[in-house]
């Protein structure tokens, strides 16, 4: 390259390095690139080995990429929940790709700008403005690593330090800092050996560090006889140093890039290109070969989870949200993601086969770390990268099925499905006996046409507790004058929460059998009590494809269509339908004034999984209650222990998730203790805090109530709607 004078406003590019000290630069910088390429070859024909996924990936390709890199960009991930973090990321990636960019444009000025015009656009104006951007942006990088490193040593943030922590994090956070302080010093030491020239002084970074290497009376030569010949300590000397000191440091991230944690920097912007923007709200379909396998090997992974692996970035978000980590559970999701990671690199470096899950013994992940998990999807939800853990765990679910290793109490609730269509094992007969004390008739969906097709759930209809909430709803939908009726003995489990324990085949006879019933009733929309039946008849039961089960002898339907996949019937979760109800006019909660001070709990699957947030707290506020939120609510919310068949598991935790729910309720509220009702929007939320409130000794402290039987009181319907339990 042509050098450019020192007198013009720019500078010279290689100032102090020999021809021969040129051609090694390019030789060690082909090597650095060549050896990247290969290793990045090598971690996507990984991915090729991979099974394919069920979901389209890669489809409206532009408008993906566009959209990821809106978040990566924006770095919005990384802001939520912890401002620190996201400065500090946003400073070190914005940095990053200015300098990038910034080596990018020196390279354009040199081997295509200058070829073609025989001249150089890299200075005067042009110049100044470059250096400026260079100098505040590279500082902004120096500073996000300083936070970066601050956080992980000063601080050392707890999200930071596990056992999957390796010098390679090291390394690769020191690596960082010394291209950023060693680029300063380089640019600072040319500053100075040129006399210091005042148009520098848009490099405010280097210009000041120039007039302090001035301040101290570091020697020079002098600009004309700089090289390699000078002797003793001097800033050239200190330059070229500098020089050669930055590169080769340059080189080895770039070689190291494919090998170790930087990866990330490419595998994560991948996986945000791939993500699937309804997972964890909907999962894979299992084949209808019974051949197939779950997880017997790790390449049974498909290439997209092996990618989630890849993505992982160690930040400790996803173990920082999990509720069974919080409970003392055996679940670390982060460790799940790279426990797997780390035996695939083995098994490809030569080691040994082993299972990837088992009950005891020596296997990749414990059963029982599975059994933990409790669906919530808030690890999915707080990662910046868009992980889907819930893919790879229910998948691991799957296979601990299929093996039998799945713990007794669900194998028990399985067999209740099996024989009897409910987890609670009663007869079917006695589904619609909660109806039996109100005093209106509940129409009959498969004889009568209804404009609400109610699906009531098992609790509500079997457990004694959320009895009173169905027959709060059904008294609420009878004031509002609505046309509603159910399945009575026809209806049976969704089947939501045994498909995240792994039983996907008896999920989908369950969903044949509702399909297949629903086709005989007429009705305009399905209303649920359960987030979960919402959520699984929303999102899940359009994704399966019955034509593949249905000549299936051990499938007990006929339906072989693809159902509702054109989204034509409407799914609601109630609140949603009563809030639309109050808002047609149709059901009247003006002057309700209930004198509470209330708190509310976001439901995992009405709230994380499908967004609705706002349905249940205008029902709450319509009726007059004081809503005062909890610390952690909408996204953010922290379950109650009972999803992912956590119901029906017991768990040596402490404390349970209903436990430290409820006491965050009284202590850590606006309110505290002036908290006098605990409200949900989910059967088995109902369940879980009121086991809670006996087992944390909170029974005279607070009630526990769904927001049907407030709107019930404040229409002064609640003697209609109630029916008092005895007394265990």
């Amino acid at each position: 390259m042509n050098t450019i004078a020192q007198s013009n406003v720019a500078r010279e590019t290689y100032w102090g390095i020999t021809s021969v000290e040129y051609a090694v630069f390019y030789l060690l910088a082909f090597t650095a690139i060549a050896v990247f390429v290969a290793g990045v070859y090598r971690r996507f024909s990984r991915y090729a080995e991979g099974d394919d996924d069920t979901f389209p990936r890669l489809d409206e390709f532009p408008n993906r990429v566009v959209n990821a890199s809106k978040i990566v960009l924006s770095n919005e991930k990384q802001f939520n929940r912890d401002l620190y973090g996201g400065l500090m990321h946003s400073f070190i990636l914005w940095g990053f790709l200015t300098l990038f960019i910034a080596t990018s444009i020196l390279a354009v000025d040199g081997y295509v700008y200058e070829p073609i015009f025989q001249g150089h656009f890299w200075e005067g104006d042009f110049y100044l403005a470059y250096q400026f951007m260079v100098d505040a942006m590279g500082l902004l990088f120096v500073v996000g690593i300083g936070m970066a490193m601050y956080r992980r040593y000063w601080v050392r943030n707890h999200r930071l330090w596990d056992r999957h922590t390796s010098t390679e994090d090291d390394v690769f956070i020191w690596t960082l800092f010394g291209l950023g302080v060693g680029g300063f010093l380089l640019e600072g030491l040319r500053v100075y050996s040129a006399g210091i020239p005042d148009h520098e002084a848009v490099s405010f970074v280097a210009y000041g560090m120039a007039l302090a290497f001035e301040a101290v009376g570091l020697p020079t030569l002098g600009v004309d006889q700089a090289g390699l010949n000078a002797a003793g300590l001097n800033a050239e000397n200190l330059h070229w140093l500098a020089w050669w000191s930055h590169s080769l440091l340059a080189f080895f991230f770039i070689a190291w890039i494919p090998y170790a944690k930087p990866f990330h920097m490419l595998s994560s912007f991948a996986n945000v290109v791939t993500r699937d923007e309804k997972a964890g709200r909907r999962l894979p379909n299992v084949p209808s070969d019974l051949d197939a396998t779950n997880a017997e090997s790790i390449d049974d992974f498909t290439w997209k989870e092996i990618l989630d692996q890849d993505a992982c970035t160690k930040c400790g978000r996803c173990s920082s949200v999990c509720p069974a980590k919080a409970s003392d559970r055996p679940l670390d999701p982060r460790n799940v993601i790279l426990d797997l990671k780390a035996y695939r690199e083995d098994l490809d470096a030569g080691g040994e086969e082993q299972p990837i899950i088992a009950d005891g013994g020596t296997s990749v992940i414990n059963a029982e770390t599975m059994e933990s998990c409790m669906a919530c999807m808030a690890c999915m939800d707080a990662c910046p990268v868009e992980i889907e853990h819930l893919n790879s765990f229910t998948r691991l679910n799957r296979q601990m099925t299929d093996q039998g290793d799945v713990a007794p109490s669900m194998q028990d609730v399985f067999q209740n499905v099996m024989q009897n269509g409910n987890t609670f094992g009663n007869s079917p007969r006695d589904r619609g006996d909660w109806t039996e004390d109100l005093e209106f008739d509940v129409t009959d969906a498969r004889e009568e046409e209804v404009d609400y097709l109610w699906y009531v759930g098992d609790f509500p209809s079997y457990d004694e507790r959320n009895k009173q909430v169905a027959r709060s709803l059904a008294t609420i939908l009878n004031e509002a004058d609505v046309s509603f009726g159910i399945l009575f003995d026809d209806e049976k489990f969704d089947g939501n929460d045994i498909r995240r324990v792994g039983e996907e085949l008896l999920y989908v006879e369950l969903a044949g059998h509702h399909v297949e019933t629903w086709e005989d009733c007429e009705f305009d929309k399905i209303v649920c009590t359960d987030p979960h039946s919402y959520n699984t008849f929303k999102n899940e039961y359009p994704e399966l494809n019955f034509d593949e089960f249905a000549d299936d002898p051990m499938m007990p339907f006929e339906y072989d269509e693809q159902w509702n996949d054109d989204g034509e019937i409407e799914v609601y979760h109630w609140t949603q339908a009563v809030e639309e109800l109050v808002t047609e006019g149709k059901l009247d909660l003006t002057g309700t004034e209930l004198d509470y001070t209330v708190t509310y709990h976001d439901p995992c699957h009405l709230g994380r999984y499908n967004d609705e947030y706002e349905a249940p707290r205008e029902l709450i506020r319509a009726t007059g209650c004081e809503l005062d939120e909890m610390p952690r609510n909408r996204d953010n919310s922290f379950c109650c222990g009972g999803g992912g068949g956590g119901l029906w598991m017991d768990f040596e935790e402490e404390p349970k998730p209903s436990e430290e729910r409820l006491r965050e309720a009284l202590e850590d509220t606006d309110a505290g203790p002036d908290v006098e009702k605990f409200v949900v929007a989910c059967p088995m939320c109902m369940t879980m805090y009121e086991d809670g409130r006996k087992t944390g000794g909170y029974e005279d402290e607070i009630e526990i109530v769904d927001v049907a039987e407030l709107i019930v009181e404040a229409i002064d319907k609640e003697d209609e709607a109630k029916v008092e339990v005895a007394a265990d």
